[in-house]
């Protein structure tokens, strides 16, 4: 092990003679980020942390009036949550096992740096995954469940779901499949249904596939990531990637409903409109302030401008051929969330149980960042909205997940179940996290950063 370290020891120098782009990140939130000047890295700046994972009796934190508890321990790297009609709760427990081929003299030290990021070695590693669907059972509704079972088993590093009447959608890393799902199910013996192949192979940098089901049933669209950070393995690796495909569920058929997204997870409908939103982790190796992760709607048949430019017009220099035409049809993102704090989840709060300035705003879970030294996210963030848009400046809402350097955990999925607490998929802490209010304390959280 003596050799790696030298290596990693000697790329984190070079790194760290790179820094630069002292900016406030109070700036980078909100609809007019502040970007300082691209500072293009040899390797990224570096700050990972040890995974340690829970002690007995701790939580993560959550504002005053507010409760937090485990709904659900000693799971397999929980990734995403689906909170069920009838109580009932789905857990995705993924983990990609596919080893890429590494093709560039930084990736050996990329794939150490995720690996440790993730809690792949040490004392806080998740146990064998098992790619599997849990379902949680609570019968008499007291929010503490009083059933678990495997719902599906065997799947390829699952990770987005949808309902849609009795059928049950799961995107794997490499195709969307349906099963036949009844309410009050607690086992699927049906076997699977492909309805479309999704981009993978030996190459599957961003592997995660989050889906979303239209409010009508009519469709599923499904968040694809791109193969790399800059199209550095050219235009062919990245066919129908760094895009959401809408897919036809009656006839398998699906088509680019938007690109130009560099990895977008988190997709849900806007409540009570067809609008689709995503949250999108940018790109890296241009310095710890660029480029900001967003949460933007998404525009049917539009560009967000990965890999040739971002947020619009921004070009990025390293991507070869240059494509004009395209960065002048770049959007820009409705909404900054900061730079690299990884965004992976999102769920608008449509519940009664929280206080009225929660109705119709966004959680976002911020699985946090492993390219800066000053970590970013690492923490769930409410972001209100008025007229069905972000306003201000994202909140603080659950933290605790990084402590005296060490991470206890890190929040993926977010969704809401039926009495409208919070669910939150903790992947390093093998944890579902629930969170309700007491109704005691009508205190807001507090700002992001402060």
């Amino acid at each position: 092990m003596k050799a790696p370290w030298r290596v990693v020891a000697g790329m984190l120098v070079l790194a760290a003679c790179d820094r630069a782009q002292e900016i406030d990140p109070a700036g980078q939130y909100g609809a007019a980020p502040v970007l300082p000047q691209p500072h293009e890295q040899l390797v990224a700046d570096v700050g990972v942390y040890q995974v340690v994972g829970w002690r007995a009796g701790e939580t993560p934190t959550v504002p005053s009036g507010f409760h937090i508890e485990a709904l659900a321990t000693g799971l397999s790297n929980p990734r995403n949550v689906l909170a069920l009609p009838n109580g009932d709760v789905l857990i995705v427990e993924s983990k990609n096992e596919q080893v890429e081929p590494l093709q560039r003299p930084k990736d050996p030290i990329r794939t150490w740096i995720m690996a440790r990021a993730h809690g792949e070695s040490g004392s806080g590693a998740a146990p064998d995954s098992s790619n599997r669907i849990t379902l949680l059972r609570d019968s008499d509704g007291d929010g503490r469940p009083d059933g678990r079972s495997v719902l599906v088993d065997h799947l390829n590093a699952p990770f987005g779901l949808a309902v849609i009447g009795n059928d049950l959608y799961v995107a794997n890393t490499d195709a969307i499949v349906r099963y036949p799902f009844a309410p009050g199910q607690t086992h699927i013996t049906a076997p699977a249904v492909k309805i479309v192949d999704l981009p993978a192979g030996p190459i599957n940098h961003h592997w995660t596939k989050s889906l979303a089901a239209s409010p009508q049933g009519t469709r599923v669209d499904v968040g694809i990531g791109s193969n790399i950070n800059a199209m550095e393995r050219g235009a062919e690796a990245e066919i129908n990637r760094a895009a959401i495909l809408e897919v036809d569920p009656r006839d398998d058929m699906f088509k680019v409903f938007a690109s130009g997204l560099r990895n977008p997870n988190g997709l849900t409908f806007y409540p009570g409109s067809s609008t689709l939103w995503a949250v999108i982790n940018e790109r890296d190796e241009l310095g710890p302030n660029l480029v900001p992760d967003y949460i933007t709607s998404v525009r049917p048949r539009a560009f967000y401008g990965w890999p040739y430019s971002y947020y619009g017009g921004h070009v990025d220099a390293r991507v070869r051929p240059q494509r004009p035409d395209l960065v002048a049809k770049a959007i820009s993102p409705d909404y900054a969330l900061g730079s690299h704090v990884a965004p992976l989840g999102l769920a608008f709060y449509t519940g009664s149980s929280f206080p009225a300035g929660f109705r119709g705003g966004a959680f976002v879970g911020e699985h946090g960042s492993w390219n800066r030294t000053q970590p970013h996210g690492y923490k769930v963030v409410f972001i209100g909205f008025r007229n069905g848009r972000p306003t201000g400046v994202p909140k603080d809402f659950i933290t605790g997940f990084l402590r005296d350097g060490k991470a206890r955990g890190r929040p993926v999925g977010v969704a809401l179940d039926r009495t409208g607490a919070l669910l939150i998929a903790d992947d390093v802490g093998n944890t579902v996290w629930r969170v309700t209010y007491s109704g005691r304390t009508q205190q807001r959280p507090r700002p992001t950063g402060r």
